[in-house]
């Protein structure tokens, strides 16, 4: 297994990505690619032996005087670990957060949540008076065509979001106004590949679009206020899909129609121990191969916590693992990986500067920690499979 890290700069090294190999039990670290990013998502395509990785940044708008907002693609070399940079494509919208890949038919998805931070505008009123507009980030999601080489071919569509949650709102998050606009977190392809989930934080809202040379809006669900749905997993049959509540800190379980794209709410439960009282904001979750344990990384409680499922979609927390203390919930752990045998999982340990390692008990979801690799700020964790790249 290949094992690709995207991280952030962090003051004393430049963002980008690092590349490890598995050996057996260990992970060894052989290289990185030449390129600076803030490198908050990668996916890889074994078609064509290319890694794309999100560059997480607002383009300044004015010279640029830095580097552009944008998605950027390298060549992997699955003998070596060697990535060699292929291009790039700017993205409408800043602060790329997500990819999703649709191999078959040459298509990245990529989500642009935004930035929090507002603009005046004066304006005179129809009565001569004169008052205040405020203007936010749009928030994006878009639709890359690549080539049958894998590289980057233009923008095939592109969605702007909107609307805005509760603003000001009771979360301490940007200061109670994190859902003064929308805020795509993530564009995730179901099972089918004929739909993308977007998981909009600022409306508290679900959107499913239906793919096909565009993205067409089919159906939504919108949850109680400040509950800001971050990331979405999907079970293998691709009728029922689990899903991070930012604000709530709680997992949802959900059914989805892979007919017509709704989905219909199942189960909640607060993703912290009942005796944690701080604040607290969940990340990333994955489903474990079983498909009967759910993990998810907690911002503020500072855990990897895993729910059993049962088989109507009920939740139900088990244990914990602890990881770093956080910063503050914006400034922690949010990421991890499942390997494919579903007896490790690779957790980007941010304020560690680490990348874990979990050993998991398939039958009780248990992890339990075995090692660590160095790795400065990383907050993605991509697999690739050494028979992938052939």
């Amino acid at each position: 297994m290949w094992v690709i890290v995207g991280s952030y700069t962090n003051g004393k090294e430049q963002g980008g990505l690092t590349v490890l190999r598995q050996q057996g039990t260990t992970f060894e670290r052989v290289g990185s690619a030449d390129r600076s990013i803030e490198a908050g998502y990668v996916v890889h395509d074994p078609r064509t032996s290319t890694v794309y990785a999100v560059d997480e940044r607002k383009t300044d708008g004015r010279g640029p005087v830095g580097p552009a907002a944008g998605v950027h693609a390298f060549r992997f070399d699955g003998q070596t670990g060697d990535l060699e940079w292929q291009g790039f494509q700017a993205t409408p919208g800043p602060f790329p957060t997500y990819l999703d890949l649709h191999m078959q038919r040459r298509m990245l998805l990529s989500a642009s949540h935004g930035s929090f931070e507002h603009t005046e505008q004066v304006v005179q009123r129809p009565d001569g008076t004169w008052g205040v507009e405020y203007a936010y980030d749009s928030s994006t999601v878009i639709l890359h065509r690549l080539a049958e080489d894998g590289a980057l071919d233009g923008i095939a569509d592109l969605q702007v979001l909107e609307g805005h949650g509760m603003d000001p709102n009771t979360s301490p998050q940007a200061g109670g106004h994190c859902q003064s606009s929308a805020h795509a977190h993530c564009a995730t392809l179901d099972p089918s590949g004929q739909f993308v989930i977007v998981c909009d934080k600022g409306t508290d809202s679900i959107r499913t679009y239906r793919l096909t040379d565009r993205l067409e809006p089919v159906a939504r669900y919108t949850f109680a206020p400040e509950t800001a749905p971050r990331h979405v997993a999907f079970a293998a049959e691709g009728r029922r899909m689990y899903v991070t509540l930012e604000l709530s800190s709680e997992l949802a379980s959900m059914a989805f129609d892979p007919d017509t794209g709704a989905v219909r709410p199942i189960d909640r439960v607060s993703t912290v121990a009942p005796e944690y009282t701080g604040r607290n904001e969940p990340a990333e979750l994955r489903l474990h191969p079983t498909g009967r344990h759910v993990y998810v990384n907690n911002r503020g409680e500072d855990s990897l916590a895993w729910f059993a499922v049962d088989p109507q979609g009920g939740l139900s927390r088990q244990d914990q693992a602890p990881v770093a203390k956080s910063i503050h919930p914006g400034l922690a752990a949010r990421s991890f990986a499942i390997l494919p045998d579903g007896e490790n999982l690779l957790f980007a340990d941010r304020p560690a500067d680490a990348l874990r390692i979990f050993a998991l008990d398939p039958a009780s979801g248990a992890a339990r920690e075995t090692g660590q690799v160095s790795v400065s700020a990383p907050v993605f964790v991509a697999l690739i499979p050494e028979a992938a790249h052939d």
